[in-house]
Formats: C-alpha cells, structure tokens, sequence
C-alpha cells in the first residue's frame, strides 16, 4: 500500500508542477491585457468577460470537480489576474466579516483590496469620488424583499450596477451566555426581520436592536452582558464571539441578491444571458403603468421585477425599478426604451450586467 500512494502521490507533484506553470503562463497573458487596457485606459475588471470565462470552463468540465468548486477556484485566479493588471479596492458595508464583504469575497476573490464602510451610504459615495474602484451593495432578499437604503441611492447616483451575485444567507445567533441570559439582540434590520419568527419561539423577551450591519452587531455583543448578535458564522471567529444557535432563519432557501457599481458600465454578455435595470418615473393617469410596460411586451423582453419607492422628491410621488432581460445595447432593448422615454418623465438606465444564476 504505500508503495502504491507514493506513486500516486509522485504524480500528483509533478501535475502540481504543471498546473504552476500553466497558472504563471496564464498570468503573464493577463500582465500583457493589464498593460494593453491601461495604454487604452478602458475597464480593468469586465464582468462580461469574467461570466464567460466562468461558462466556459463550466461547459468543458467533464468532473469529478464539481461546478462550484470549479468556478470559485477560477474566480481565484481571475481574482489574481486583476492584482497583477491593476490593484483594485472595493466598497463594502462593513465591518469585517458581513454578509456584504463576503459576497464581494466571492465575486473578486482574496487578491484586491477590501475597504468596510460604515453605510450603504458610504459605499455610494467611495465609489463616485473614486475612493473605490468598486462597491457591494444588498438590493433584495428572498424573504424579506427590497433593502430599502440601496433603492434610494440609486435615484441620484451617476454609477452603473457593472455585475450581480445571489447568495444563500445562513443566519447564526452568537452570545457569550445561555440563552436564557439574553436581554438584547443586536443585528441589521434585514437579519431580525429574516429570523423573526425563530426569535419569538425561543427568545420572545429578548429587546432587538437594529444596526448598520450584521458585523458591528457582532462586535457590540461581545462587549455587552446579556447581549447577542445574528450574523454569519464568520463574524462571530473573526470576532471571538461563540455559537449559541444556528440556521436560525425563518425560510431555508434564504438568499439575498448583491449589486456591484462601478462609474463605467459593463458591456454584453452574449447569448441571452445580460440583464438590464431601469429607474422609471410615471404621469399621474389611469393605465400609465400598463403604458410603460408594453414597449417590453411588444418586444418580447421579459420583465423579470418591478417596485415602487418613494421619490422622495414631494409626497405620495414614486418612481419604479425594472429588472429586465437583456443589455442595453440590444436593438430590442434600445427601441424599448426610446418608446419608454415618449410615454414617461424619467427613464433612467442603472446598467446592464451580466445576469447570476439562480
């Protein structure tokens, strides 16, 4: 037998050899595109381009490595080709260890760098004023819906959503005592309201207390005597707060969907697999709605959400986010919106993006 691992294990060392090579190879052809798009001064990170390397080696995978496995390893080394061609810094609401900062983890992997932000709010302005190359934003939840802080910044703001990514949130309560001893939970209002009805079957007493984030909850917890946070597991060993419950979301399938901004837009992706979101305002008139939606209709562009949101510009004024299948610069999508732009005061483009699967 260990004759036999040895040599199992001696052509392991030499494929790990190759695999080395190869990586460095392909590094050095991301150097020579980091080089050519900085002399053309274009987009560094294109998300267009990434969603088909991601199809593409997908597509020729013939296992045993699984299809995630297979694509969180390539956002790695896609994750390192963006260090080598520029170093990237990107916006989070933070602080460390959020459920924001780990879906920007997941999209841009280990190699840029990371900057917590105290709001959502924040994270907007870093990346106008080109403090951040990029930012990671909550836009909605399965279970709780619109992330309300999000929606509204999108109304003033010139950035363009440049990607997006759908990520199952599990929930874990994390105190130093006994349940029994806790008097306060700490977390984002979009935790306690996913573990609502877990928290008054076990913790009915217990005040809750709405943070900026999930992680600064954390932290606040572990200060306090008879206090607890919800957040992701990570926060609490980031943090050295212990375990107390887990899974304790109301729904199983708990996903919530992140945006990514940039100032510059992303282009197509091909084949179908864009999507487009829209800020829309309407007249004050019966059907301006059903009115606004047939330019996608007649052009068989499948509306995939729509929600309202206060203007905030004068009472009882909204505006209406799109979410549309498709790129903006699609022939379908642009005679849609040119017909969109007759019958509506505002038709304002968020970007076009690369649409997550589901």
């Amino acid at each position: 037998m260990k004759q036999k691992l040895a040599k199992i294990r001696t052509e392991i060392d030499a494929l790990d050899q190759q695999v080395v090579k190869l990586l460095n190879t392909r590094l050095k052809c991301a150097q020579r595109i980091g080089d050519l798009k900085r002399g053309a001064k274009t987009r560094i990170y294109v998300a267009e381009r990434e969603a088909d390397v991601l199809r593409r080696v997908a597509a020729v995978n013939q296992g045993p490595l699984k299809a995630a496995a297979l694509q969180a390893i390539y956002r790695e080394i896609m994750s390192a080709a963006l260090a080598l061609e520029k170093p990237l810094c990107v916006a989070y609401l933070g602080p460390e260890a959020t459920n924001t900062h780990a879906a920007a983890l997941r999209k841009f992997g280990s190699s840029v760098d990371y900057r917590p932000m105290a709001s959502i709010a924040d994270i907007f302005t870093a990346v106008e004023k080109g403090e951040a190359d990029y930012g990671a934003v909550p836009v909605e939840n399965s279970t709780e819906g619109s992330v309300r802080d999000s929606l509204d910044l999108f109304v003033e703001t010139p950035l363009k959503i440049v990607a997006e990514l759908h990520q199952e949130i599990e929930h874990t309560l994390l105190a130093r005592g006994h349940l029994a001893k806790i008097r306060k939970i700490y977390s984002k209002d979009q935790a306690l309201a996913q573990c609502r009805r877990w928290l008054q079957r076990n913790l009915p007493h217990a005040q809750l207390v709405d943070v900026d984030s999930t992680a600064l909850g954390v932290q606040i917890a572990a200060k306090e005597k008879g206090a607890a946070a919800i957040a992701p597991r990570l926060a609490g060993e980031r943090y050295g707060v212990p375990v107390a419950a887990t899974h304790i979301q109301d729904l199983k399938n708990n996903t919530s969907r992140f945006v990514f901004l940039g100032r510059e837009a992303s282009g197509s992706a091909g084949s179908g697999h864009d999507k487009t979101s829209l800020l829309v305002s309407l007249h004050h008139e019966p059907g301006a709605l059903l009115h606004a939606l047939q330019p996608f209709n007649r052009r068989k562009l499948n509306l995939t959400r729509i929600e309202s949101r206060p203007s905030r510009l004068k009472p009882w004024d909204y505006v209406f986010f799109l979410d549309v299948t498709g790129h903006y610069d699609d022939p379908a999508m642009q005679a849609a919106l040119k017909e969109l732009s007759r019958k509506c005061p505002l038709v304002k483009w968020l970007g076009s993006y690369p649409a997550a699967k589901k």
